[in-house]
């Protein structure tokens, strides 16, 4: 019998959280988001407010919508606090270490019906469960970013996640009226597999000197039709989070083709992550972005 998902635990109240907060509250569901202190969730908040008044200005949802989605949202520094959820996600950052800790600190607590998923991009599911205490009730849900605007969602299986744990997943996929896209439980999954290889290629193009970071962006929005310039796009993920998941495919698969550009490697160790940090291949601290090399 599927489990029916009423209500939703997420952890982790940064850019992904807040973005899944949103849009499981905007499906109707209780949505009960949990980090470490206050003064994130009380950000988180207000990001989800505002993204929800964009959304009202265009005309996509109403301020009834709006209002009714705010008062599903309740924070909870608490890890006791997810004890009623149906589901949990955990978007936290995308380290193995980090997860695992957390997954210790929060399964006493859930309930023994609850489903505990994770919106990692690259780590195996498979290890991630066995970190558990339920690895059959366990699963893979990654959103893509920025959650409220993109259709796609992967759903991952580990080696032991049941039939109905993957078939409550795809039915909360489906009220947040998002695609699915299955993927197998190798690193990276599908997307990122894809995109990652070629991001680190066009750092790899910048690194060598081929292009600058203005024609190597402008080659491919116009010349492969990309919404987004590959450079552009790594500071938009973080080049951290690029970094890391470069490091997931290289390690995990074994091949050199996966082998992070040192100047990725490099401009992480200056600290300069993309936007989040206002500098990466752009510099983003002035009126506009002004490349970086």
């Amino acid at each position: 019998m599927t489990l029916e998902i009423r209500t939703v635990g997420i952890i982790g109240a940064g850019q992904m959280g807040s973005g899944i907060a949103h849009v499981s509250a905007l499906a109707g569901l209780d949505v009960v988001l949990n980090d470490v202190t206050t003064d994130r969730i009380n950000t988180s908040l207000a990001t989800i407010n505002g993204t929800l008044a964009r959304q009202v200005a265009k005309g996509t949802i109403t301020e009834a919508d709006r209002q009714a989605a705010l008062t599903r949202v309740k924070g909870t520094p608490d890890a006791a606090g997810l004890g009623d959820c149906d589901l949990v996600i955990e978007a936290a950052t995308e380290s193995e270490t980090v997860k695992v800790k957390i997954y210790g600190q929060v399964c006493p607590h859930l309930k023994p019906s609850a489903i505990l998923a994770t919106n990692t991009s690259s780590i195996s599911i498979t290890r991630l469960a066995a970190a558990t205490d339920r690895p059959e009730k366990f699963i893979g849900i990654h959103f893509m970013n920025p959650v409220p605007v993109m259709q796609l969602v992967e759903l991952i299986r580990g080696i032991a996640t049941e039939d109905s744990t993957f078939d409550a997943a795809r039915v909360y996929c489906g009220r947040l009226d998002k695609t699915i896209a299955v993927s197998e439980d190798f690193p990276a999954f599908i997307v990122n597999r894809i995109l990652l290889p070629m991001i680190n290629e066009a750092i790899y193009t910048l690194y060598e000197g081929v292009g600058t970071v203005e024609s190597i962006d402008t080659a491919m929005k116009l010349g492969a039709n990309h919404p987004m310039g590959p450079l552009q796009l790594a500071d938009f993920i973080g080049l951290d989070t690029c970094l890391s998941i470069m490091q997931v495919l290289h390690e995990g698969l074994a091949d050199s083709k996966y082998r992070p550009c040192p100047l990725l490697v490099k401009y992480v160790e200056a600290g300069w992550l993309g936007r989040k940090v206002k500098r990466g291949f752009y510099d983003y601290r002035g009126e506009k972005p002004v490349a970086t090399r």
